[in-house]
């Protein structure tokens, strides 16, 4: 089984370092990025399967970085992590094609379930795009045949 690729993207280092310590020993391979620039120039390099996206941002703020994200990377399930003051700016991201959002300070068991539901929902879109593109190679019996009686 593929092992999820998981990156946060926070303003805060001690923050990221903390987090990402915490996940990286559940086994999951963690990027980090202090700015939405920094995560879509890791998002272009690195296959990520799932976004934990800091709402709150100098210069590119989540909700921005979100819709570059979903229009250049559309499988990428993203999470919106917002404080208090910015809940009805994480719904706007929801609209925008966050797969979810958690409440600052966020518990490391609640951004894992969250994470990783994400993560099965990416790879069900996967398998769907594999099984929409074999079929479309596949050809059935009665096409070969008709093929065949052609020639």
């Amino acid at each position: 089984m593929e092992k999820m690729k998981i990156m946060l993207v926070d303003d805060e280092e001690r923050y990221l370092k903390t987090t990402s310590k915490l996940i990286e020993k559940q086994g999951h391979e963690v990027f980090t990025a202090l700015s939405g620039k920094e995560a879509l120039e890791i998002l272009d390099r690195q296959n990520i399967h799932v976004v934990i996206l800091d709402v709150k941002m100098p210069e590119m703020d989540g909700n921005e970085t979100l819709r570059k994200i979903k229009a250049l990377f559309p499988l990428v399930e993203v999470i919106m992590l917002t404080g208090h003051a910015t809940v009805d700016s994480a719904i706007d991201g929801m609209k925008s094609g966050a797969r979810d959002y958690l409440m600052k300070p966020a518990d490391i068991d609640d951004i894992m379930e969250k994470a990783l539901d994400a993560f099965a929902r990416r790879q069900k879109q996967e398998e769907k795009i594999r099984a929409a593109q074999a079929k479309k190679y596949m050809r059935s019996p009665r096409e070969i045949l008709k093929d065949d009686d052609e020639q």
